[in-house]
């Protein structure tokens, strides 16, 4: 899709807050290596070992959505930092889709190649049929790494500038409007899939390659709701271009005080908060994974990361990786409830 100047201009934040420019791929190069940064390994003998000396080789983040989305903006924030800690290269690969995820539950789990998540990996099995993977038994936690209200957002002219009026009109003309997403099984398309659940609505779902196609059609007028944060978004919403008509959090956020909560706009008990983390193969050392989770939470902690996120309404912290493993085990079980499986779908 081509994106005008004055529409360039308006997404700049968002190439601004990619480290190093929303490259499909993106390589840290760190110092030279220290002796410290890779102790030798103490792998129990029932997992797949280690390299001698862990990491050996490159660490690879794949995100499966395109560049400029949130988990993706995440991860190179913290490259640079995890490539000193680590002393090797950190490379982002963006690999939208299933097969992002499919081809880390297949990798080598030995911590070279991870995932960097939303809860929308918890929807795979609602969403996806036929799977040759298991999106909790093939992965194993190493932290959760952030979590964020999302901002249900309309076009600036032609739709409903209020929740509950999208939803009236929702209701008396069920199907006629849709909403965009960042992809299927996004944070953002469950946020909206979840509402419709809990306001009584139909509404169409079309699903784009990244968060800031997903942005440029309620811009355009393409789409009628999308769920967006505001790290992406602020902008937008500042100069009129997309309209803030709920938060999908539990409060209200300081940045935008007049924009109510989707309880306080007529569906009281719907409640969504995203939330990111990293995940390795299932089988990747413990050791490792205790290795990849203390570099990580040391990132977390740094003021520079934490100033920039805290600005823009991401909660940044960490978890154990159990505390990660339940995470998605019972993000997962609650979403099969809700939306049932794909595969006993008629």
């Amino acid at each position: 899709m081509r994106i005008f100047g004055w529409l360039a201009a308006a997404l700049l934040p968002l190439s601004i807050l990619a480290t190093s420019g929303l490259s499909a791929q993106e390589t840290t190069k760190p110092a030279a290596p220290s002796a410290e940064a890779a102790p030798a390994s103490t792998s129990p003998a029932v997992a797949t070992p280690p390299p001698p000396a862990w990491p050996s080789q490159t660490i690879r983040i794949v995100t499966a959505v395109a560049a400029g989305s949130q988990s993706d903006i995440l991860g190179r924030a913290m490259s640079e930092h995890l490539a000193k800690i680590w002393g090797r290269e950190v490379i982002i690969e963006n690999r939208p889709g299933i097969a992002g995820t499919a081809s880390i539950a297949k990798a080598t789990p030995d911590g070279h190649t991870i995932l960097l998540a939303s809860n929308g990996h918890a929807m795979i099995q609602s969403l996806n049929r036929n799977l040759n993977f298991d999106p909790v038994k093939d992965f194993a936690g190493i932290t959760k790494i952030a979590g964020l209200p999302g901002i249900l957002v309309v076009p600036p002219e032609g739709f409903p500038k209020t929740l509950r009026q999208l939803i009236v009109n929702a209701k008396a003309n069920p199907g006629r409007y849709n909403y965009a997403s960042a992809g299927l099984g996004s944070a953002s398309s469950i946020a909206v899939e979840l509402l419709k659940v809990d306001a009584g609505i139909n509404l169409t779902h079309i699903p784009y390659k990244g968060l800031p196609d997903a942005q440029i059609a309620v811009i355009r007028g393409d789409a009628a709701l999308f769920m967006t944060f505001y790290s992406a978004g602020a902008d937008l919403i500042a100069s009129g271009k997309m309209h803030a008509i709920a938060i999908a959090g539990p409060k209200r956020m300081a940045a935008l005080p007049d924009v109510p909560t989707v309880a306080e706009a007529g569906v009281p008990n719907y409640q969504y908060d995203a939330w990111f983390g990293f995940l390795a193969p299932a089988g990747t050392p413990r050791d490792v994974i205790g290795r990849l989770h203390a570099a990580i939470a040391d990132v977390a902690k740094m003021t520079p990361i934490q100033e920039r996120f805290t600005k823009l309404g991401v909660d940044i912290a960490t978890t154990s990786p159990e505390a990660m493993d339940t995470l998605l085990r019972t993000d997962t079980e609650r979403f099969l409830k809700i939306f049932g499986k794909a595969d006993e779908k008629k």
